[in-house]
C-alpha cells in the first residue's frame, strides 16, 4: 500500500479527482460535489480540480432524478488523488464484492477517500473507515454505528480523518469540498468560492447574499461582515464598526483571527474585490465607476490591489470573460 498523500495542504496543481457516482443518489449530493470544483477553477481561471465520472458499471449511473450520468467504469479506474463515493439509496444493493474491491484498490493506491450521503457507508462496508472518526446521513447513524462499530461514528456535519473525508449530506458536503479547496488554495479563495453560491453557513441566520462565505463565522463577526456589505463604496473605519457592535476593536481584530484566520481590514478589501470582480465579469461598468462602487479613491489603486486578488487586470479578465463566451 502507497503512503497517502496529504491533499489539505497548500498546492498550486490541479488535484486530480474522481466522483464516483451510483444509481439511486441525489442530484444535490452529486452538485455538492461537483459544483465547488467548478467554481474554483473558474474563479482561479486555471484547473484547480481535474475530475473524471466513474461507475460502478459499464453503463451511466442513473440519478433518482432521472439524470443519467456517464463514466468510466470503477473497474477501469487507474488512479487519482481524491475519490469521492456519491451514493444515496439501495446501499446493500451498490456494495458488491467488485464495487468494494475496487474501493480498496484505489485506497491502497494512497489516493484520499470521501463519501457523501451513503457514501460513507461504502467506506465503511470495505473497511476503509476502521479507526477513523466519520459522519454519515443523520437518518443512518444508528443502523451505520451498529453496523460498523470499529468507525468512530460522529453526529458531525462533515468529518475529517487523515485522507478519509466523510459528509452526511449535500449542505455539509459544500462545506467539507470548501475544507479542501481552503486548505490548497487559501482561505480567501475559499470564501470567494463560497460566495458563489450565496452560502451562509449552517449556523448563521437568513439574511441578504454574502459575497464572501460565512461558513466560519461567530455572533459578532457575522454582525460585522454584514455592516461590511452595507459599506462598499464608502468602507467604514475600524473603530466604527467596532463602536456600532459595542465591542473593542482589540476584541474584533481577535475574533476575526480565531474565526477566519485573518484581520477584519483584509476581510474588508475581500469583500470589497469580490464584488469589484463580479461588477467586472457580469456588468458593463466602466471600471472607474466599479473602483467607486466598491471604495477606492483611485483606479490606479484599485488596479493594483485588483491584480493582486485576482491575478489579472481587471480589464483583462473582462475581455477574457467575453471571449470565452462567444
Amino acid at each position: 500500500m502507497k503512503s497517502a498523500k496529504n491533499i489539505l495542504q497548500p498546492e498550486h496543481k490541479p488535484l486530480k479527482t474522481a466522483l464516483l457516482v451510483l444509481d439511486d443518489c441525489n442530484t444535490l449530493s452529486f452538485a455538492a460535489a461537483v459544483d465547488p470544483m467548478r467554481a474554483a477553477n473558474r474563479l482561479a481561471d486555471r484547473h484547480a480540480f481535474d475530475w473524471d465520472y466513474v461507475t460502478a458499471q459499464d453503463r451511466p449511473a442513473m440519478l433518482t432524478s432521472g439524470l443519467n450520468v456517464p463514466g468510466i467504469p470503477l473497474a477501469r479506474l487507474e488512479g487519482c488523488e481524491l475519490l469521492i463515493v456519491v451514493a444515496g439509496f439501495n446501499l446493500a444493493r451498490h456494495a458488491t464484492p467488485s464495487l468494494l474491491g475496487g474501493l480498496r484498490r484505489i485506497a491502497a493506491s494512497g489516493a484520499a477517500m470521501a463519501g457523501i450521503d451513503g457514501g460513507p457507508w461504502l467506506l465503511a462496508e470495505a473497511g476503509l473507515l476502521d479507526g477513523h472518526p466519520a459522519t454519515t446521513h443523520w437518518e443512518d447513524l444508528e443502523s451505520f454505528s451498529a453496523r460498523f462499530p470499529a468507525v468512530d461514528l460522529r453526529a458531525d456535519r462533515y468529518v475529517v480523518s487523515g485522507n478519509r473525508f466523510t459528509s452526511g449530506g449535500a449542505t455539509p458536503a459544500i462545506e467539507m469540498m470548501l475544507r479542501i479547496i481552503a486548505a490548497r488554495h487559501g482561505a480567501g479563495f475559499a470564501a470567494r468560492v463560497a460566495g458563489l453560491f450565496l452560502y451562509d453557513g449552517p449556523a448563521a441566520a437568513p439574511r441578504p447574499q454574502s459575497r464572501l462565505g460565512t461558513h466560519r463565522h461567530n455572533a459578532l463577526t457575522a454582525k460585522a461582515n454584514a455592516l461590511m456589505e452595507t459599506a462598499m463604496d464608502d468602507p467604514l473605519p475600524l473603530s466604527e464598526i467596532a463602536t456600532r457592535l459595542g465591542a473593542s476593536t482589540r476584541t474584533l481584530q481577535q475574533q476575526f483571527r480565531l474565526r477566519l484566520g485573518t484581520t477584519p481590514q483584509d476581510h474588508y478589501l475581500q469583500l470589497r474585490l469580490a464584488e469589484a470582480r463580479r461588477l467586472v465579469t457580469d456588468t458593463d461598468l466602466p471600471l472607474m465607476e466599479i473602483a467607486m462602487a466598491t471604495g477606492f479613491a483611485s483606479q490606479s489603486s484599485f488596479a493594483r490591489a485588483f491584480r493582486t486578488a485576482h491575478g489579472m487586470a481587471a480589464r483583462d479578465l473582462r475581455q477574457h470573460r467575453a471571449t470565452a463566451a462567444e
